[in-house]
């Protein structure tokens, strides 16, 4: 038997004061009651039997709060800032994903949400920047090589490794980076 309550007041009322042998603990906003073996319905007469032994297990559904759900990429404003992440980057073994962008390209703003949530998941292995190309130098724009608007740049050892100009639907666009990180992570 199994109890999926949103409140755990449910699942007091519901089990608790029904049979005070049960001890439950808990708290927030969702909690999974199930009882194996024990007593139960047999789904095929339809009727209650007794099993040998009672075991209860609960368990809560809550959202993993260890791990942040978005990191916001940080800006790359000039060249001597870009060469200082470039430099550390070649220090620990780790590559940069970097996000070409104007604030004025809609597509660009649709897909910075979803840049910062696929930051979120690679936190550990890959740093994740913005350029906005409408507030830096020319020579930045130039040094990245930007013809088009949004593009994703992957750079490891000081170098750019690959790209992804995002001039269709965000989740494609989305895959496409995660492919090109699987390659060099």
């Amino acid at each position: 038997m199994s109890i999926l309550a949103a409140n755990t007041h449910i699942v007091y009322r519901e089990v608790l004061l029904r049979d005070p042998q049960n001890q439950l603990s808990g708290g927030g906003s969702c909690l999974f009651w199930s009882r194996s073996p024990g007593f139960g319905v047999d789904g095929r007469r339809g009727e209650w039997r007794k099993t040998k032994k009672r075991d209860f297990r609960v368990e809560a559904f809550w959202p993993d709060m260890t791990r942040p759900n978005v990191i916001e990429m940080q800006p790359i404003k000039d060249c001597d800032q870009l060469d200082q992440i470039l430099a550390r980057a070649q220090e620990l073994p780790q590559p940069i994903i970097i996000d070409w962008m104007a604030a004025w390209c809609r597509k660009c703003i649709y897909l910075k949400p979803k840049l910062e949530k696929l930051a979120a998941e690679y936190d550990t292995k890959i740093k994740f920047y913005s350029v906005d190309v409408n507030n830096v130098s020319q020579a930045l724009v130039k040094r990245g090589n930007i013809t088009k608007m949004p593009t994703i740049q992957l750079w490891k050892d000081g170098e750019m490794k690959a790209e992804v100009i995002g001039g269709h639907k965000a989740w494609i666009v989305i895959d496409e980076v995660r492919e090109m990180i699987k390659k060099f992570v």
